[in-house]
């Protein structure tokens, strides 16, 4: 890496609904992915070198996201010096206005930082709508934002999930089995075989919990691999 180059971890978060997921999308594809917004966002900082983001957790169409995370270097024109993670973060908000994704916060890193690899923990929240009639009925500040199911009475249930990685949909899948349980769809023991048979194609698709109510909420580091931020430099 040029001495003039530097690694950043940024965190940021998204409301899926009218993404194609966080991962980058092929330019002939209609709908982005988050990745593409924030490449063209850090592109629009005008660096020196080819930008290409490392997204640590993936996250399908619709899946939203409290807190996802990615490394990129960043080596800025005419030899100046590497930018504050706090302008960093103002400037990269500037660029993503028009969308539905901020960057909450970013550190400057190590030059063989990793943002999926050396995550240590991520946890997902699945968001659930009891006593939902029909989907006409959900509040328009909970719409696409949980999945909402008929029973009486209306209450919000969240399942957490925590771990150092998942399968795909693994936690969509989970929740589905447990609101088949609870609906009297699948029996406990159904759940155990599905678990022995260690096949995800044994899964029933129609299942599947639908994408809306899930939650990427936290990607947790090492302490000792998050320096101090910087403070000072600028953005010119």
């Amino acid at each position: 890496m040029p001495s003039d180059s530097a690694r950043y971890l940024i965190f940021f978060q998204y409301l899926g609904t009218r993404y194609s997921g966080v991962m980058k999308a092929p330019p002939h594809q209609a709908v982005k992915g988050v990745q593409n917004y924030l490449e063209e966002a850090v592109r629009r900082l005008r660096p020196a070198n080819a930008i290409s983001l490392h997204v640590s957790s993936r996250t399908d169409t619709g899946v939203h996201a409290i807190c996802n995370s990615a490394h990129f270097d960043l080596q800025r024109q005419n030899g100046k010096p590497p930018l504050a993670e706090e302008v960093l973060v103002d400037a990269l908000n500037f660029h993503l206005r028009p969308e539905s994704i901020r960057v909450t916060h970013a550190h400057r890193v190590h030059g063989a930082f990793h943002a999926r690899f050396q995550a240590v923990s991520r946890t997902y929240v699945y968001r659930l709508a009891m006593g939902i009639r029909h989907h006409s009925c959900m509040p328009l500040t909970e719409d696409k934002l949980c999945w909402g199911i008929r029973s009486v009475g209306i209450q919000f249930w969240e399942l957490t999930f925590r771990s150092r990685s998942f399968l795909y949909k693994q936690v969509r899948r989970m929740t589905g089995a447990l609101v088949a349980v609870g609906q009297g769809k699948m029996s406990v023991y159904g759940v155990k075989e599905l678990l022995e048979a260690q096949d995800s194609l044994a899964y029933p698709q129609n299942l599947t919990a639908p994408p809306d109510g899930l939650f990427l909420a936290r990607v947790d580091y090492d302490p000792l691999d998050l320096p101090p931020h910087t403070q000072d430099d600028s953005y010119s």
